[in-house]
């Protein structure tokens, strides 16, 4: 293209993105949600907002560590630069072949987020992204530049500056000016300064080194040294205030070589593999970790059946009583914490709202009992996706110092459901089978994101990807460390690749090196309806992995039953009630004592009912010391009678009351003789029975009629809640149909302030809307009817919101103008009477 054919190059952003197409504004919009929050009127609106120091700031965080070098870079340079001198800086005086191969696509990325704008021969960034990557004394530059040497001689005496021209043998000049160029353009010139630099003192160039690559900044004394003394004389160290000098940036960079980072990152990390399992492997262990997560989290619920822990006035669970969830799951406490964090998650328990608080099951537990096992898995693995909620956090102290407790306040982390995903995504991208050690994933996702705000922010976000590989194990959704066939299904990855020759390892601790491509296409979070699909692929390919439901034991005569594997439904509930787990594991151990015995029989089941029960779902004969058991405590069940007066007993037997009455152990009962067979208590009947059965009677409780009271103690469960949920990290990424709406309505909007108007029909501030009466309004439009020329008007809507439309008018007629709305591609009515003003556009406006 000829320089007469190119097109006039942009004068501001809004230009730039003015001469934009649909799909690279779309891309924008996609990578920077928050400038379509609210939809912005124009072009000229959008440009604005994108240069709002917030919205910067959030760009700046999501660049990659290259990318963001290059925005440094940039901001060092002149403003415009040319791509040639973004590549000096960049690459340096040897062009970096990596370097040179990567930029381009680097400042096309910045391009697409509209933090640079300009041809290649006048590359600008945007202002804010500079003021914020520029070197000053309150906030150095990661370059570790100092400031040029015509800002550091600002309100240097033209003397001095003459005097220091003359050190470096230039030749004096007339003015300031001219000389601070002359000196800057010393130390820009290679060959020269190398000449100046060969006659420096060794001393003096170690001082260089020191400083060469930040901080730039030093100090001295009222009377330098002479190796300071040296440079100063030259300009190459300049005063900034009192007892402080500065390395001026055009010297750092002829001392680098041209380069502005001491280690440009064109390329990200590799992330290679610590070991490589068979993938049959990788998905049996995946799905044994899978089995158990289930088993927790029923085990879990479980135990908060009837009324969990309470809830704490500040919300959340008490150190003790994660104590008591940790020594009843048999894990450690931070692994306590995640089981009771992901239930909640998932949305299985909850606080029930009473006025003594507690937390307990939801009815969507009973739902979620009563479903396959891989699609239990598959609902638990999706909360955890997107959850926000970091139960690794548990345990530690917010920014008021206070304790973070599990199921409180104050453990949202918005960034954690992207750190998940990504971490998942990078495991995705190995072959399958390979486990990557924590080191090299940690290193790519700083590579990805190495700015983000602070230090501390920087060690949050490592820590949610050491949290999320733990985790992930934990689940199933890796096995051994490399992702399983179910956890590439659950992000809607391709098939893994598969290793070449060169990389076959030839043991299962060899290291794998796995080279990814510098950009290779990432794994985008899915929409709900996607991760939907995702989750049932996964259960699909995980339910055949998982054990298959016994409907037997094997009894013993020590009054046990093993269970060789998971039971049914049925079959374990009640063998829950009828015997205590003594042991679990690959094989769960049950043992029966007269207690659980005596709890099968309070939850109405018979003598008969038991041994049944027992002699259909055992593979042996019913050992006779159980039988035994069972026929005992049966019947021993019942022979005493608890009511309500507040309290009594009745027996048949006279002799057993009196034993009653006589033990010591019933004084706490308030017991009396009302008849020969009946005693009266103080303690209500729920009370009575405990303690009577502490003294080793089996009382059984009553009706009021006098039947024998079946009592078996409600699951508790609260009213219906719906699972928390995650609070975003910012505006979520428009879906396609708001973002060709938006597109719209900024064309729209655009196309209406920049369509040229007459002479002396246009407001006169900038952006105004026109301002006409409503004769001089209703005048116009029935007279653009009649020709069937464009208006451009201004129209407040019924919420207030006003805006700038071009129209050609059709009818006028009932207060209402009917007219093909340019702006909106589409006819639309219009009250007169919301309509602002009217001008006529120029004859050679489109």
């Amino acid at each position: 293209m000829s320089t007469e054919d190119r097109p006039p190059a942009p004068r501001s952003l809004a230009e730039a993105l003015r001469a934009r197409g649909d799909a690279a504004l779309g891309a924008l919009l996609r990578s920077r949600p928050d400038l379509i929050t609210p939809v912005p009127t124009d072009l000229t609106q959008l440009a604005t907002r994108a240069g709002t120091r917030a919205s910067v700031v959030r760009a700046l965080e999501r660049l990659d560590r290259f990318a963001l070098q290059t925005a440094e870079a940039l901001a060092v340079a002149a403003d415009p630069a040319t791509y040639d001198e973004l590549l000096g800086l960049m690459a340096g005086d040897d062009a970096d072949p990596a370097v040179v191969a990567a930029l381009p696509h680097a400042l096309d990325l910045l391009r697409e987020q509209a933090l640079v704008w300009g041809d290649d021969d006048r590359l600008r960034l945007v202002r804010t992204a500079r003021e914020l990557l520029a070197p000053s004394p309150q906030h150095p530059s990661p370059t570790g530049l100092g400031p040029t040497v015509q800002e550091a001689t600002a309100g240097m005496s033209p003397g001095r500056i003459q005097e220091i021209v003359a050190a470096a043998g230039l030749a004096s000049t007339h003015d300031s000016v001219s000389a601070v160029t002359a000196l800057a353009g010393l130390f820009t010139d290679r060959a020269r300064m190398a000449a100046l630099l060969a006659g420096a003192p060794a001393d003096s160039v170690e001082v260089l080194e020191r400083l060469v690559w930040g901080p730039p900044y030093g100090q001295v004394t009222p009377d330098p040294a002479p190796r300071l003394r040296w440079l100063l004389d030259r300009g190459l160290l300049l005063p900034t205030a009192p007892g402080t000098v500065v390395l001026p940036r055009e010297v750092a960079l002829h001392l680098r070589r041209g380069l502005a980072h001491r280690a440009p990152e064109p390329v990200p990390p590799v992330v290679e593999t610590a070991a490589v399992h068979r993938p049959q492997v990788v998905d049996s262990a995946a799905a044994g970790q899978a089995y158990t997560a289930l088993a927790t989290v029923e085990e879990l619920l479980k135990d908060w059946d009837e009324g969990g822990p309470a809830v704490l006035r500040a919300g959340g669970l008490s150190v003790r009583d994660l104590k008591r969830t940790a020594v009843a799951l048999d894990v450690p406490e931070p692994a306590a914490a995640f089981w009771v964090e992901l239930a909640y998650a998932a949305g299985l328990i909850a606080s029930d709202g009473e006025a003594d608080e507690r937390y307990a099951a939801t009815p969507a537990y009973d739902e979620w009992l009563e479903q396959p096992p891989a699609e239990r898995w598959s609902r638990l693995v999706t909360a955890w996706l997107a959850a926000t909620r970091t139960a690794g956090l548990v345990g530690g102290r917010d920014a008021k110092d206070r304790t973070l407790s599990a199921l409180g306040p104050g453990l949202d982390r918005s960034a954690a459901p992207e750190v998940r995903h990504r971490v998942l995504a990078l495991l995705a991208g190995l072959p399958e089978g390979a486990a990557p050690a924590a080191g090299p994933v940690l290193a790519r996702l700083r590579w990805e994101r190495p700015l983000r705000g602070d230090r501390r922010e920087d060690d949050l976000r490592g820590r949610l990807a050491e949290w999320a590989l733990s985790e992930a194990e934990l689940l199933g959704v890796t096995g051994r460390g490399a992702l399983s066939a179910q956890g590439r299904a659950l992000l809607g990855a391709p098939a893994a690749p598969a290793p070449g020759p060169e990389a076959e390892p030839s043991g299962p601790g060899d290291k794998l090196p796995v080279h990814h491509h510098h950009r290779p296409a990432p794994l985008t979070a899915l929409s709900p309806a996607e991760q939907a699909v995702a989750s049932a692929a996964a259960a699909r390919l995980l339910a055949p992995l998982l054990p298959e439901p016994l409907d037997h034991v094997l009894l013993q005569a020590d009054l046990t039953a093993v269970a060789p594997g998971p039971l049914r439904r049925p079959l374990a509930d009640m063998l829950g009630v009828l015997a205590d787990v003594e042991s679990k594991g690959g094989a769960t151990v049950y043992r029966f004592t007269p207690g659980s015995v005596r709890r099968a029989l309070d939850a109405g089941q018979a003598a008969s009912d038991l041994h049944a029960f027992l002699a259909a779902h055992s593979r042996t004969p019913v050992p006779q010391p159980l039988a035994y058991l069972i026929d005992d405590v049966a019947r021993r069940h019942g022979h005493l009678r608890v009511g309500a007066a507040s309290a009594y007993v009745r027996c048949d037997d006279d002799a057993v009351l009196s034993e009653i009455l006589a033990d010591k152990r019933a004084a706490g009962l308030g017991l009396r003789r009302l008849a020969p067979t009946v005693l009266a208590a103080q303690a209500d009947p729920a009370g009575l029975l405990e303690g009577l059965r502490a003294m080793g009677f089996a009382p059984a409780a009553e009706s009021a009629e006098g039947d024998v009271l079946i009592t078996r103690a409600l699951a508790h469960r609260t009213p219906p809640r719906t699972a928390p949920e995650p609070v975003p990290d910012g505006p979520p990424v428009p879906d396609d149909t708001l973002l060709a709406a938006a597109l719209r309505a900024i064309r729209a909007g655009d196309l209406a302030s920049t369509t040229p108007r007459k002479p002396g029909t246009a407001p006169a501030g900038n952006g105004e809307l026109p301002r006409t009466g409503a004769a001089e309004t209703l005048a116009t439009m029935q007279a653009a009817v009649l020709t069937g020329e464009a208006l451009w008007i201004g129209y407040v809507n019924a919420e207030g919101a006003a805006s700038q439309r071009v129209i050609a008018p059709i009818r006028v007629e009932g207060g209402f103008v009917t007219a093909y709305d340019h702006t909106a591609d589409e006819v639309r009515t219009y009250p007169l009477h919301r309509i602002t003003g009217v001008a006529e556009l120029a004859d050679d406006a489109s």
